[in-house]
C-alpha cells in the first residue's frame, strides 16, 4: 500500500509498505477522507510539540472497515471514523475517565505513524460508528470534538459571552458548540477572511480583529463593560495567549485549547484579584465525538461549511505547502484516497 510520510520538516515523501495484518482487538479501516489539520501544518513546518521525524501524518480520518476483532456491534463494510487518541487504560487519568489526557497516550500521527495511508489498524476500542454520515462528515467529527471538548471544560452557560481567539478550523469548532450551548460568541483573529468566514457562514455576532481594532475597547462595547466570562484559546500563539488573560471578566474561566512550545506570562495580582480558574483542554472523549455527531444529524451543525480544499492523496505532497499560506484561504483542506 502506498503511504506517505513526513519525513523531516518541511519535506514529504511517498513511499509502499505492506498492508498491516490484523491483530487481536484491532480493526483494520481502508482509508476513504483525511481532513488536514493544524496539527499536521505544525508538524510539517517542526513547530509541533510533542513530535518526533519521520511520521505519517493524519489523525482526521474516515475509512470503511475491512476487517475487526473484538469490535461487536461493527458490520464489515460500514463507514467509521475513530478517536484517535489511544490510551493505556490503567493509568490515574483513564481509571478517572479520562482517556483523552492518559499519562502514555500514543495519538495517531503525532506520536504514532497516521492515516496517511491507504489501509491503518487501531485498536477496535477506538471505534465509531458512522451512524449514516458521509465520510466528508465523519472526517470532520474528530477536529469538531476538540471544539465541543474545550467547550465543556468551560461549561459554559446560556446567555454568557465566550470569546474565541483563532478562527481556525479547531477555533470554528468552539464557537459552534459554544453557540449550542447558548452562548453569545465573539469571534478574534487578525484574518480578516476568516472573521468573515465566522459571520457569514457560522452567523458568528460577533467579530474581532486583533491586528487592526483596539481589543479592549471592542470587549467592553460588546459586553457592557463586563468583559467575557469565557475565554478559549485556539491559536497556539504565544503572545495571543499571554494576551488572554487580560481580556477575562471577573470569575471568568480561561481554557486553552491551542498549545505553544513556550511560557505563560500571566501577572499574578492581576490573575488574581478575578478569582480566575484557567485549565488547559487536551483531545477530546467519546462523549464528544458522539456531541457532534448528533448535532450533525440534527442539523445543528453544517460540515460542509468547513472544507474549502480537495485533492487527491497523490497530489497532497504537491498541495501540502501551500495550505499554509493565508493568502490562500484554507479552512479545511480535504483528501479523497
Amino acid at each position: 500500500m502506498k503511504i506517505l510520510t513526513c519525513t523531516t520538516p518541511g519535506s514529504l515523501a511517498y513511499s509502499d509498505t505492506p498492508q498491516p495484518e490484523l491483530k487481536k482487538y484491532h480493526a483494520l479501516l481502508r482509508i476513504r477522507r483525511i481532513g488536514i489539520c493544524g496539527t499536521d501544518l505544525h508538524a510539517f513546518e517542526g513547530s509541533q510539540p510533542f513530535f518526533n521525524y519521520p511520521r505519517v501524518l493524519g489523525h482526521e480520518l474516515a475509512g470503511e472497515l475491512v476487517a475487526a476483532d473484538g469490535a461487536p456491534g461493527f458490520e464489515i463494510g460500514e463507514a467509521v471514523t475513530f478517536i484517535p487518541y489511544f490510551n493505556c487504560g490503567k493509568c490515574v487519568a483513564c481509571r478517572r475517565g479520562k482517556p483523552n489526557c492518559c499519562a502514555q497516550i500514543a495519538v495517531c500521527g503525532v506520536h504514532i505513524d497516521g492515516g496517511m495511508a491507504e489501509y491503518l489498524q487501531v485498536p477496535s476500542y477506538a471505534l465509531v460508528h458512522g451512524n449514516g454520515l458521509s465520510f466528508d462528515e465523519l472526517a470532520l467529527v474528530e477536529p469538531l470534538a476538540i471544539g465541543a471538548h474545550g467547550v465543556r471544560r468551560a461549561a459554559v452557560e446560556p446567555g454568557e459571552f465566550v470569546l474565541v481567539m483563532g478562527a481556525g478550523p479547531i477555533g470554528l469548532g468552539i464557537m459552534e458548540f459554544a453557540r449550542i450551548a447558548g452562548a453569545q460568541v465573539i469571534a478574534m483573529d487578525i484574518n480578516t477572511q476568516r472573521l468573515d468566514f465566522c459571520k457569514h457562514k457560522l452567523n458568528v455576532p460577533h467579530t474581532i480583529n486583533a491586528a487592526t481594532d483596539n481589543v479592549d475597547e471592542a470587549l467592553k462595547a460588546i459586553t457592557n463593560g463586563d468583559y467575557p466570562t469565557v475565554v478559549i484559546d485556539a491559536t497556539g500563539s504565544q503572545r495571543a495567549i499571554n494576551n488572554g488573560f487580560l481580556y477575562l471578566a471577573h470569575g471568568g474561566r480561561y481554557v486553552l485549547v491551542g498549545l505553544q512550545k513556550g511560557e505563560l506570562i500571566v501577572s499574578h495580582p492581576e490573575f488574581h484579584k478575578r478569582e480566575s480558574t484557567l485549565m488547559s483542554s487536551r483531545n477530546a472523549t467519546r462523549e464528544d465525538f458522539e456531541h457532534v455527531i448528533a448535532s450533525m444529524k440534527n442539523g445543528q451543525v453544517d460540515p460542509t461549511n468547513y472544507i474549502t480544499h480537495r485533492v487527491g492523496f497523490d497530489e497532497v505532497q504537491a498541495q501540502f505547502a501551500s495550505w499554509l499560506d493565508p493568502k490562500n484561504g484554507v479552512i479545511k483542506a480535504m483528501i479523497t484516497i
